[in-house]
């Protein structure tokens, strides 16, 4: 009984940290590693666990975004709008994915580690302080003015996020504002990039994982979907908000924070 309850605790901080991380500029896997130095489940059924909360965070994104994302209405000229998004979305994953199935491996035994989290979120939060402190005018101030040659350098942009602590949504926001989109298209863009890009990486993790689980496993892994999905559809609906009238420079001061407290307690310890 102990043990249910210590996972089940294990199971509710873990979905937070995947729920609240995932779309804002700051890093989810670095936040989930990071924790997992303190609070985690076995290795083999952590690997499995952290890929399930993010299938969460997607569905909070398709349930967000569904009537501009669903391309089955009875209006036809909304239908065409609604497909050209998702054929720009599938142009900007393709390095991704490509890049994803070739490095993977690598990446996940050489990069995976705190140091690596701590110099990433350093990094990406000076990028992210330099960008904001530039004045433009954006050029693409829609969706529908996304080129797909610009949907494919986001693309290669957000490959840069195989790096942990760089984060999947900085990249792709960060990338697609340098590329003249606007902070409320970057932002959207991202979670559009979102769907496929993490539904190609949680299904490539899934075929690697072949344990059967028992009802208390299934019980952890339900409980940190649910916590995950319901803390990234608030999470989705503040930052699409906040971006209307605000910049990321808080996200890269936090950045740059909690890079140096990473680095201070493993020098420590």
């Amino acid at each position: 009984m102990i043990l249910i309850i210590l996972d089940t605790i294990k199971a509710i901080l873990l979905g937070i940290v995947e729920g609240f991380t995932e779309f804002l500029p700051i890093s989810s896997t670095g936040h989930l590693i990071l924790v997992n130095q303190f609070i985690s489940f076995d290795k083999e059924f952590t690997l499995l666990f952290d890929i399930v909360i993010q299938l969460g965070a997607i569905l909070a994104v398709l349930l967000y975004f569904w009537k501009k994302l669903w391309p089955f209405t009875k209006d036809i000229n909304k239908n065409k709008e609604i497909l050209n998004i998702w054929y720009k979305t599938i142009v900007g994953v393709l390095p991704a994915i490509l890049l994803g199935a070739l490095s993977a491996n690598i990446i996940e035994k050489k990069l995976f580690n705190p140091w690596i989290v701590a110099f990433a979120l350093l990094i990406g939060g000076i990028i992210i302080l330099i960008i904001e402190r530039k004045s433009r005018t954006p050029k693409i101030t829609s969706i529908n003015n996304l080129s797909f040659k610009t949907a494919f350098l986001i693309g290669l942009v957000q490959c840069l996020s195989m790096i942990p602590g760089t984060s999947r949504s900085a990249a792709t926001i960060v990338g697609a504002m340098i590329f003249g989109a606007s902070r409320v298209v970057a932002t959207e863009f991202s979670f559009f990039l979102a769907i496929p890009t993490m539904l190609a990486a949680s299904a490539y993790s899934l075929l690697k994982y072949k344990a059967l689980l028992n009802i208390h496993q299934i019980s952890v892994l339900s409980t940190g979907f649910i916590v995950s999905f319901i803390v990234a559809l608030a999470v989705i609906k503040f930052l699409i908000s906040y971006v209307q009238k605000n910049n990321f420079k808080i996200f890269g001061y936090y950045r740059i924070i909690l890079g140096m407290i990473i680095i201070v307690y493993f020098l420590w310890h």
